[in-house]
């Protein structure tokens, strides 16, 4: 097992030691302290790092746990059979057990000026390159490798640059991780200009904690962000996407949302939905907090969270507000309309398709769901997205839409046996056919 006195870089490192933590083993996944121990025996470094060890030390249970080690991806994966390597631009492993995987990193160092590429370089030509980063200072390749000191000032936030080991199971922190979580703090590591630009997406990751943990952002890491926040337009969508996805489905939606209403990094991601929210009536807005708190507290229960049903929620306003501006003009066109959202939203972020089309579903089943014919019941009733729809139809009614008795018909229609069911669509007025016009036979003309 490697020392860890003899560890490069552990001198500009403040050691906690075991009776001055709360982290305990017995909260550690196994398998990841399977992970550090296979390293350790290999004689490579290895230590638990980032939002795992920082929910730790905060009385959290971790979602996942991380590890870092001086070990090179190729040398990770010739120990785990389990494992693979991903990325280019950052070179990490997955360790597969079962449904749980453990991320190893190797340890980070500063990059080199030199490698600096112009905008609109081929992929090719930097493919590659262990380091490179663009003119204006983002990271495009980052697996330069080097000492534990190194990789902790390479991290985001102070928070995020904790260490711990299982060799004495104590802490070591290279910044000011311990005190910024004591003083509930969200600290950047270096110059916050600077590390914004190399990663745009850190400006998202400051606002997400924030919301998470409820920390504070300390002075210097919030300033830079209104002036920087048009970075975000050079990340790709997908990426964008990803991103989004992982603030509002972390349990801290609400508040992540209201954090996005009052910065300028709001325009990025939901733009459409923030200025629809300026001129839509008031239960298109209510619909959107109650989306978000249902969403919260499924996750408070463990219950998942589908993102069409999210995105659906998200852009309401957003297609009521195109649906007048089609019906002022007399072109009132009910998929044109949400096509028309879905396209706006499309502009900032890469949206899978199949997550469109489903929200795009449950839009249009909310016409069906409002006036039930005897001839649409069975079809909307057997539709594969009809609980989404019915769930999001009360969502409307709770917003404060007057949506008459529907909500309450299909309540009652779902409880019943299907005696009940049929009796109940028997009793709605009219089958929704279309009258045929009686088509005059060749010759014969209206009296």
């Amino acid at each position: 097992m490697a020392d860890l006195e003899s560890l490069p870089g552990l001198e500009n490192a403040t050691i906690v030691p075991r009776d001055a933590h709360n982290i305990s083993r017995k909260d550690i996944s196994p398998n990841a302290l399977k992970v550090l121990g296979r390293l350790n025996s290999a004689d490579y470094y290895a230590f638990l790092v980032g939002g795992g060890v920082r929910d730790l030390l905060l009385g959290n249970q971790p979602k996942d746990f991380d590890i870092a080690t001086d070990a090179t991806p190729e040398e990770v994966r010739t120990l785990f059979r389990n494992s693979r390597i991903i990325g280019r631009r950052f070179k990490i492993v997955h360790i597969r057990f079962g449904r749980e995987i453990i991320e190893v990193t190797t340890f980070r160092a500063h990059h080199e000026v030199e490698n600096e590429i112009e905008r609109g370089t081929p992929r090719k030509q930097i493919r590659d390159l262990d380091s490179a980063h663009s003119s204006e200072g983002m990271i495009l390749r980052d697996n330069v490798y080097g000492d534990i000191d190194e990789d902790a000032l390479r991290r985001d936030f102070t928070i995020n640059a904790l260490y711990y080991t299982t060799d004495g199971f104590r802490l070591l922190d290279f910044s000011t991780g311990v005190e910024d979580l004591r003083n509930r703090q969200l600290r950047m590591i270096g110059d916050p200009s600077t590390r914004y630009k190399e990663d745009p997406v850190r400006m998202l990751r400051a606002l997400r904690f924030s919301a998470k943990l409820g920390f504070t952002l300390e002075k210097s890491t919030a300033e830079p962000i209104d002036k920087l926040a048009h970075l975000l337009a050079s990340i790709s969508p997908a990426r964008l996407f990803d991103e989004t996805l992982k603030l509002f489905t972390t349990g801290y939606a609400a508040e992540t949302f209201r954090l996005l209403e009052n910065s300028p990094l709001g325009d990025y991601v939901i733009g459409p939905t923030l200025d629809a929210l300026e001129t839509c009536d008031d239960a298109a807005a209510n619909l959107i907090d109650l989306a978000l708190e249902n969403t919260d507290r499924r996750l408070e229960e463990g219950k998942s969270v589908t993102p069409y049903f999210l995105f659906a929620a998200l852009l309401w306003p957003v297609l009521r507000v195109i649906e007048k501006q089609l019906m002022d003009r007399d072109e009132f066109d009910p998929g044109k309309a949400a096509n028309q959202a879905i396209a706006e939203q499309l502009e900032l972020i890469a949206i899978p398709k199949r997550i469109t089309y489903a929200s795009k579903e449950i839009w249009e089943l909310q016409e069906r769901l409002q006036r039930p014919t005897q001839r649409n019941v069975h079809g909307t009733f057997n539709n594969p997205k009809f609980r989404a729809a019915y769930d999001f139809l009360l969502l409307r009614e709770d917003s404060g839409e007057d949506l008459g008795e529907c909500a309450q018909w299909w309540t009652d229609f779902q409880d019943g046996d299907t005696k009940k069911q049929a009796e109940m669509r028997e009793a709605l007025q009219g089958s929704g056919r279309r009258k045929r016009r009686r088509r005059r036979g060749p010759g014969k003309k209206s009296s």
